[in-house]
């Protein structure tokens, strides 16, 4: 169990409006002056600006109550001290009575205060808080006299303050020691999340309601633990298709209750506090509720991260675009045998191929992806005695591309660097594999050599002996038609090593043996497809890729899609 977090446990939180700001703020030490220039200033102008008659939140206020009846500002020094001078040029230019509501005094530099209302040009080098109030007074004027109308910009702009633009009003614990919170606040951090705002609304409710102070410090403990079970990298991965950690991942389940009460917009980034501002109301009327929401959810996607079908269903749906939402409504009110239905069907939709279409299936299309890695994660979801599990977590890691099992030429590499990779490669293959004419591959060998003592090698001279080195490295029965075929495709972590990718198979077998020794995450079919799982023993060539290999592999493929295929009635 964690151990209660006393900025959550014990902060209140309101909405206010930028125009009912006031009271005294007082800006300590420990914080640097003001320096907000042109981009964040403008940027703020913007979007209070674009805001166009809807609620718009700016990052929160974080404040402590001081026993002199002053607020000490923990966090938001630069917002409120650029709104201050943005309602200060309003008034003094458009509207008299938009008069700010609340002061700012600026411990390491006390005439900053009457600096703020005064604004003198002749002094804004006086020293550098000044330099830099004055430059972003400068920055408003500029932005509104750029208006085609700048009175009605001024109005608009004060009723959007007045009417529409809200901070949340984040008053800390008067206990809390006040430059820490500052450093955990802004210290290679966003300030504060839609998560951390959600946790210090809903204990500070449960710990309103009477007789519920220590269920509030239950509550605190369970959250730190929902948020420890998401952090583990394979249940990350498996429900974002995401491999790197993030400021907070329960958010995950916020965001998806919330988004079950009011949808995102459909483009562009997700609005400022959205999260939190659609599950207030409901927090502020039971917060018990939402917590049980929450654990409801937590429970709901650990059970299908231990339950094998689901976890590879699941998992391969988001790894391929489908969101953890969607899979939540999919599931909603489905007994266990119903989901499974529900995701099958969800897959043959998401496949829309038929055993034919499959086969006709061609390099590069995007659906070769598709229908590799769902030969890998059913492959693995399938092998019931065993424990292993396909690792989304490795595949989002990792940069994933459509390989040539068997490459029957290097015609895409194109620079002398490249052909002499190429050759050092091959050049290993030929001498692993048993010849049944050693003074022909001694010749071979012998060319290689030379071309490589070559400085610049010709392109002349390696292509010859590129069909050479292809010729005797590849089985009867490969032919040009079927390389880019789905039947000659594995799904491998891409890299920069283009002479490989363009490599016939036994030199890809041995890298992928090398790379499989030295502990790297190959998925399963391509694995098994270069050592041979798919051949019938009397077709076993273990140097060449030839027709039967091809046709082994398919045909598992296909076995392992069958439910998923549109012309199959297999669930």
């Amino acid at each position: 169990m964690g151990v209660p977090d006393p900025i959550f446990e014990e902060a209140t939180l309101h909405r206010r409006f930028v125009g009912d700001i006031d009271g005294h703020f007082f800006v300590p030490g420990y914080q640097r002056g003001y320096r907000w220039g042109e981009h964040e200033v403008g940027r703020l102008l913007d979007d209070i600006q674009n805001s166009d008659g809807k609620p718009y939140y700016l990052q929160p206020i974080v404040v402590k109550k001081l026993t002199n009846g002053k607020w000490e500002l923990v966090d938001g020094q630069q917002r409120l001290t650029t709104l201050f001078l943005i309602l200060e040029y309003i008034r003094r230019n458009a509207l008299p009575a938009a008069n700010p509501r609340y002061s700012l005094e600026y411990e390491t530099r006390p005439e900053s205060h009457v600096y703020l209302s005064e604004l003198n040009a002749d002094d804004h080098t006086r020293n550098i808080d000044f330099f830099h109030i004055y430059q972003a007074y400068e920055c408003i004027r500029g932005w509104f006299e750029r208006q085609p109308n700048q009175l009605q910009a001024a109005i608009d702009l004060y009723t959007a303050m007045s009417k529409f633009v809200q901070v949340i009003w984040y008053e800390a614990p008067p206990h809390m020691d006040s430059k820490e919170l500052f450093r955990r606040l802004n210290v290679g951090r966003i300030p504060l999340t839609d998560a951390e705002l959600i946790k210090a609304l809903l204990l500070a409710r449960i710990r309103d309601t009477a007789g519920q102070t220590d269920r509030a410090h239950e509550v605190a403990a369970q959250w730190d633990v929902i948020e420890r079970d998401l952090r583990a990298p394979e249940v990350w991965a498996f429900v974002t298709k995401k491999a790197r950690e993030e400021a907070t991942h329960i958010r995950l389940i916020l965001d998806t209750l919330a988004d079950a009460i009011a949808k995102p917009p459909a483009r562009g980034p997700r609005p400022l506090f959205h999260t939190f501002e659609t599950l207030r109301p409901r927090i502020e009327q039971s917060a018990h509720a939402v917590w049980n929401d929450i654990q409801d959810m937590h429970s709901m996607l650990l059970g299908w991260y231990e339950d094998r079908d689901l976890y590879h269903r699941i998992g391969f749906l988001v790894a391929v675009g489908e969101p953890f939402e969607a899979v939540v409504d999919l599931a909603r009110d489905q007994a266990r045998s119903a989901l499974d239905v529900a995701l099958t069907d969800r897959i043959r939709a998401r496949l829309s191929r038929s055993a034919d279409q499959v086969k006709e299936l061609t390099y590069p299309a995007e659906k070769c992806t598709e229908v590799l890695l769902l030969m890998n994660v059913e492959s693995i979801r399938r092998r019931t005695r065993s424990s292993e599990r396909y690792s989304f977590q490795a595949h989002a890691s990792g940069t994933w591309s459509l390989e040539h099992i068997h490459a029957q030429n290097a015609e895409p590499l194109r620079r002398a660097e490249q052909w002499t990779a190429w050759l050092r490669l091959h050049r290993e293959a030929l001498t692993a594999v048993p010849a049944d004419d050693e003074a022909e591959r001694d010749s071979l060998l012998a060319d290689i050599a030379a071309a490589l003592a070559t400085s610049p090698l010709p392109e002349d001279k390696f292509r010859e002996l590129e069909d050479r080195i292809v010729r005797r490295l590849s089985a009867d029965g490969n032919t040009g038609d079927e390389v880019h075929s789905i039947a000659n495709l594995a799904l491998l972590a891409s890299g920069d090593n283009s002479a490989l990718s363009n490599s016939v198979f036994e030199v890809k077998r041995q890298a992928i043996i090398e790379r499989d020794k030295a502990g790297t995450y190959i998925p399963a079919c391509t694995r098994d497809a270069f050592l041979k799982y798919y051949t019938d023993a009397p077709a076993q060539q273990l140097h060449f890729w030839g027709a039967k290999d091809r046709e082994g592999y398919l045909a598992e493929m296909l076995r392992l899609l069958t439910p998923y295929l549109t012309d199959s009635d297999t669930v």
